[in-house]
């Protein structure tokens, strides 16, 4: 048996590729479409989640992957809680959804999963996103 030298990166902070057309601002939940460029969050179909903006970026005017944003991610985030499908006590230690881009839900449309509910604080809900 032969030992495998892996290489590793830290996956806090990660830069990401954004869509064509896209513009983000930091704090917001960061997405990738379908093709695995970054988005703002939506409850739209076919995105996944996978942190949080660190920084705002503007791709309005390039193609897919001209401009880089970096992401972070492996933390909890305070988010709102949506008034129209409230996150409760009960959704502690489950998912929750994405409502729009600041903003998460106990249910949605596309059920698209923003992470884990770990509490809550001042009407926002502290969301680990992996």
């Amino acid at each position: 048996m032969a030992e495998r030298k892996t290489p590793r990166m830290s996956a806090v902070k990660i830069g990401l590729g954004m869509a064509a057309g896209a513009v983000v601002e930091a704090g917001k939940l960061a997405a990738v479409n379908a093709a695995g460029y970054a988005v703002a969050a939506t409850d739209a179909a076919n995105l996944k989640i996978v942190g949080v903006f660190a920084q705002s970026a503007d791709n309005s005017a390039g193609a897919n992957g001209d401009v880089v944003v970096e992401v972070e991610r492996m933390q909890a985030f305070l988010l709102s809680n949506s008034s129209a499908h409230a996150c409760t006590v009960a959704d502690i230690g489950g998912s929750v959804v994405v409502e729009d881009a600041q903003t998460v839900a106990h249910s949605s449309t596309n059920s698209i999963a923003a992470g884990k509910c770990l509490g809550f604080e001042d009407g926002g809900v502290w969301v680990f996103i992996a």
